[in-house]
């Protein structure tokens, strides 16, 4: 079986535009929450979001194509192409060996809608329509951009999407399907449609102050804040790596993914199926206790998630779960649905890479069912040697890596 290591990173996020600016923010806890200009607050009752800012598509795709691109599209190419460029690794590969593992939890929904008013108004259908609006098709247009033949899957799990893109990209290049592969999420579901529905769910909080909205293990949390963006990591199987001499961030060694079969969004309150994720991801990785840790906790602000999110890790880890460093970087970036499991990926690299524990922002008053070092409101120096990131979607996906340095 072969070893894989990350060898480029890219991010288009709420708090900055490319991963480097994304991770001085989080490790600086510099928030990205706002409240919402994309449309009319008026239009909706939850009015915080966590937007992308000042961002061009047509500094990665020609004006024309744009047009004929979801904005979900436009922000998994920006990442893509960000990390492709940080790996320098065109023309290093053979295309066949090449693959794309980007997914999407919601896809095209911002053009689904205005196509479905174009409908009912008596106005065209666009002929773009379907392979604007359709989830694999991010992928498919990664794939076209960087000749990258290789196996090809786009990964639909709601929140756990691009955790589950990275891990399965990890193991397609140990088990020797592929060399190297682009793999993540996009998302751009900032819109009333999409705000109303998980609004109607009670996922989302209605709070109207952005400094209190998202706060993650925080015992005043009520929802969480949805966000947008796109983040993209370039797997390399690590010989090939090391033969072109390519910069490594970290190796990947671990992946668990389990399904709750619980509920279709509330996870199982028991925790032991999504605990189970977790320790398959550090059984894979060798872990041993009393081993320095690093969680990015998926972390929602949302009540259940929280307290069950830590009753994982308490049961995955025993005692060491008091001894980890965990923060949910959510807390400013927002939640990104199907993009977050990257962002948080490189949040939880970064981390073990500069040792730097980014902060979980807005924390106050303390849960006693969330009793864990959550780093609140202040980024902390420690040197940890491995790094978990975990997520955990509507339908009871969960997931979980492992990286070390």
């Amino acid at each position: 079986m072969k070893r894989v290591v990350v060898t480029g990173i890219g991010a288009v996020t709420p708090v900055g535009n490319t991963a480097e600016a994304t991770w001085d923010a989080l490790k600086n806890g510099r928030s990205g929450i706002t409240l919402v200009t994309k449309y009319d607050p008026g239009l909706t009752k939850a009015k915080v979001v966590a937007e992308v800012k000042d961002f061009d598509p047509t500094e990665y795709i020609e004006k024309r194509e744009c047009r004929r691109m979801d904005l979900y599209t436009q922000y998994a190419i920006a990442a893509a192409d960000q990390a492709v460029n940080d790996s320098a690794i065109k023309g290093q590969i053979e295309p066949e060996r090449f693959g794309v593992y980007a997914g999407s939890g919601v896809g095209g929904i911002i053009t689904f809608y205005e196509q479905s008013i174009n409908m009912y108004t008596d106005k065209n259908i666009s002929p773009f329509f379907i392979p604007m609006m359709i989830s694999n098709i991010a992928s498919g247009n990664i794939a076209i951009r960087h000749n990258a033949q290789g196996p090809c899957l786009p990964v639909v799990t709601a929140c756990s999407t691009s955790t589950h893109a990275i891990g399965e990209a990890y193991r397609a290049i140990k088990f020797g399907f592929a060399d190297a592969v682009i793999a993540g999420g996009a998302e751009a579901a900032l819109h009333p449609l999409a705000i109303k529905g998980f609004t109607s769910c009670k996922a989302l909080t209605m709070s109207e102050d952005p400094e209190n909205a998202s706060i993650p293990f925080d015992k005043r949390r009520s929802g969480f804040v949805l966000g947008e963006g796109a983040a993209m990591l370039v797997l390399e199987e690590y010989e090939h790596a090391v033969a072109r001499g390519a910069k490594i961030y970290a190796e990947v060694c671990g992946y668990g993914n389990t399904c709750d079969a619980h509920h279709i969004t509330a996870p199982d309150p028991e925790a032991i199926v999504a605990s189970r994720c977790v320790t398959q991801a550090l059984e894979e990785a060798n872990y041993v206790k009393g081993e320095s840790l690093y969680i990015n906790a998926h972390g929602t602000s949302t009540p259940m998630n929280d307290s069950t999110e830590t009753k994982i890790f308490k049961i995955a880890l025993g005692e060491e779960a008091y001894k980890a460093h965990i923060s949910s970087t959510k807390s400013m970036t927002g939640h990104m649905l199907g993009a977050t499991g990257a962002v948080e990926a490189i949040a939880a690299i970064m981390a073990m890479r500069e040792g730097i524990i980014p902060p979980t922002i807005g924390y106050k008053e303390p849960d006693p069912e969330c009793d864990l070092n959550y780093t609140p409101n202040k980024a902390v120096q420690a040197d940890v040697s491995m790094a978990l990131s975990t997520t955990f979607g509507f339908g009871g996906h969960n997931a979980c890596l492992a990286f070390r340095k």
